[in-house]
């Protein structure tokens, strides 16, 4: 037999014999090699399409075989998966450290909001507005600012809307002293005042809730006010709807329409300040009231000064 020639082995029809196909001889089937020609055997099935090889030595030939793939051990895998693990978690340290050092950072500088003990801000012409001094007690009382007053300056910067005061109040550190210019009546002002904390807004305002004398009563529908500029002047005040008989404002002779403009010493500008005023002076106690009172269709209005000794909610 030449050399790369092509052969085929054959299952034998023996079921315990088979034929070596180089050099056909009969061998037991559960051989491997043949034993005259050391070619390898047929296990159990036929080989086809084999190349043969001879060897030049002594007839001795060998088959090529189909090679085997190799595949990966288990514990490869287990090393490649930890490295691929190692490989992540370093790469997310890098990403999310910097981004928690910069947390960590902000939270040390940043500056906890201040509070002034107002009710809030609105805008309007050339500043912003509040509506009354929430706080008895607190910054704004303490400056003499009442609600009603137009915030133009906030420790030296103009003010142009309540975004801008908001801003200024989350970055000015509490216990500042802080200038503030403000319009009233048309006119320009100015005061001082020291800035608080939330907590101690929350506390002065916790306190005048629980004082043990109680809130006062004037008699009014709360719901039933309106703020009016007085006629002929640049002054607000609150202008006076149902007033409750045989209460405290009903007794003392205040009318329906009437326009408070003071209580008790401080101007009045906004129902809201009116309202907070009432519930802050102490039950029983007698306030003075300014007022101004249409004396008839057409004709000018008159000031009053009216006494009221307020009752007890």
């Amino acid at each position: 037999m030449s050399e790369n020639s092509e052969v085929t082995m054959h299952m034998p029809a023996g079921a315990n014999q088979t034929i070596c196909s180089n050099c056909r001889s009969t061998m037991p089937s559960d051989l491997r090699f043949c034993r005259n020609c050391g070619f390898r055997l047929a296990d159990s099935m036929a080989y086809t399409d084999t190349r043969l090889t001879n060897t030049g030595d002594a007839g001795r030939a060998v088959v090529d075989a189909p090679k085997k793939k190799r595949r990966l051990s288990g514990m490869s895998w287990i090393f490649i998966g930890l490295l691929v693990f190692f490989i992540c978690a370093a790469a997310f340290t890098a990403i999310v450290s910097p981004i928690r050092q910069n947390i960590r950072a902000g939270a040390r500088t940043q500056v906890v909001k201040s509070y002034i003990g107002v009710d809030g801000f609105n805008d309007t012409d050339h500043g912003v507005i509040f509506e009354a001094v929430s706080a008895p007690g607190g910054p704004a009382d303490q400056a003499g600012l009442i609600g009603g007053d137009v915030i133009l300056k906030f420790d030296g910067q103009e003010i142009q809307n309540e975004d801008q005061i908001d801003d200024l109040m989350a970055h000015t550190p509490v216990g500042k002293t802080v200038e503030v210019e403000y319009l009233r009546d048309g006119v320009k002002k100015t005061t001082k005042l020291t800035t608080i904390s939330l907590q101690d807004y929350t506390r002065l305002s916790r306190d005048f809730d629980r004082r043990p004398e109680g809130r006062a009563q004037f008699g009014y529908d709360d719901d039933d006010v309106e703020r009016v500029l007085v006629p002929g002047t640049n002054t607000y005040g609150v202008m006076l709807g149902s007033i409750l008989r045989s209460r405290p404002a009903d007794l003392a002779g205040i009318k329906e329409r009437d326009i408070v403009t003071e209580f008790d010493g401080v101007p009045i500008r906004t129902p809201e300040e009116f309202l907070m005023r009432v519930r802050r002076a102490l039950p029983y106690s007698t306030v003075k009231l300014v007022v101004m009172r249409s004396k008839g269709e057409g004709q000018d209005l008159e000031k009053l000064e009216i006494p009221v000794k307020l009752g007890k909610q």
